[in-house]
């Protein structure tokens, strides 16, 4: 496998991660709907909105944690999928690049996990934030790489 591929293998990770958490949603969510007797066949025209909203008025409110955390895993995250593409494709995926890619990934399931099982925002916060400075170094090389911006 050529080193600048190296990056593709958090990619490849963060997207099995998000399946995880899909299966987890469906997992928790339709138990939740079951015991807050929401008629999911005959509902129509219901929103995820909405469908939170009724489940955190039944007192279902963990469930709806894990379908919030999917959502996020398809926000910030299609960013870092185009960054490692990027990468992949300039040559410059490999080595620290791929590095940061991995830490972008575990901080992203750290940030699942808070938020699934506790939900503490302050926690949340923070590690959203260290996910983000490794996206931000990786769009930085990203940038340094096909510009030809180099240090030194």
């Amino acid at each position: 496998m050529p080193t600048n591929s190296l990056i593709l293998g958090p990619v490849i990770a963060l997207i099995g991660w998000t399946l995880v958490i899909w299966v987890w949603m469906y997992a928790t969510r339709l138990p939740a709907m079951r015991r807050a007797r929401i008629d999911a066949i005959n509902m129509v025209g219901s929103t995820g909105a909405g469908l939170r909203a009724d489940l955190i008025g039944k007192g279902e409110t963990r469930a709806s944690w894990v379908a919030d955390n999917y959502n996020h895993l398809h926000e910030q995250p299609t960013l870092f999928y185009a960054v490692c593409m990027v990468h992949a494709l300039i040559g410059s995926g490999g080595g620290f690049n791929a590095q940061i890619a991995w830490g972008y990934v575990a901080l992203r399931i750290a940030h699942s996990l808070v938020q699934i099982v506790m939900n503490r925002v302050l926690v949340r916060f923070a590690i959203f934030m260290l996910a983000s400075f490794c996206l931000v170094a990786l769009t930085l090389h990203a940038a340094m790489a096909y510009f030809g911006w180099h240090h030194g």
